[in-house]
């Protein structure tokens, strides 16, 4: 099994190889060419929607991972920014702000808005650990793992999805908020598994090994 993290300039990528050593060959992609070498591919994100989507433009990744989910049916796992890039759009202003949005990659329906468009009223950004509720049915990514379980958060927005049949799991941060997805081969978590302890591990060792899709 390899398991290919896209390496398009963003983030720290060390912690989230180390917690999947033991699950399969971990490689950092930096070339869109070598996603056809990975069984599994994983994007991740921190920072800005607007920044990261711009990165995925110019490293040639944009129109690669479209390619290994849409024609190579390749299982993909975005976290944090990397789970908001799977949206149609993204917005990066507040609640009444006249931002327009940034287009995402547009392979789970819905839109990527500031937590105060959900009602929070709570402090922004949301950092921290938070438990997660599982939706009725929920397999695949949560195997082995309790309902309630905490996770490790850092973000100011989240996915507001159009089809709610493709939420599964929400979190309560002074609004009720989906932080994980899933449409067919593509799944997405807002929270951070490589920071989750030993719940985020078998987070990833699930997407790897487990018929998720």
């Amino acid at each position: 099994m390899i398991i290919g993290i896209i390496d398009y300039g963003v983030g720290n990528l060390g912690s989230l190889a180390h917690s999947l050593q033991g699950h399969g060959e971990v490689r950092l992609l930096a070339n869109p060419l070598d996603a056809t070498l990975a069984d599994r591919l994983i994007l991740p994100g921190v920072g800005n929607f607007s920044d990261c989507a711009l990165r995925l433009h110019a490293t040639g990744w944009w129109s690669a991972l479209l390619d290994a989910v849409l024609r190579r049916y390749q299982p993909l796992l975005g976290i944090c920014v990397g789970m908001q890039l799977l949206a149609d759009l993204g917005h990066e202003g507040a609640e009444g702000s006249d931002d327009v949005g940034v287009s995402g990659l547009g392979l789970i329906h819905g839109e990527v808005r500031h937590l105060s468009s959900f009602g929070c009223e709570l402090r922004i950004p949301h950092v921290g650990w938070n438990s997660v509720e599982l939706l009725s049915g929920s397999t695949g990514l949560f195997q082995e793992i309790p309902n309630g379980t905490d996770f490790y958060f850092v973000h100011s927005y989240a996915f507001d999805v159009v089809d709610r049949e493709d939420i599964v799991a929400t979190t309560d941060y002074g609004a009720l908020l989906p932080v994980a997805i899933r449409k067919g081969l593509v799944w997405g978590v807002q929270f951070h598994p490589e920071k989750s302890s030993k719940a985020g591990q078998m987070l990833l060792k699930n997407f790897v090994t487990t018929e998720v899709c």
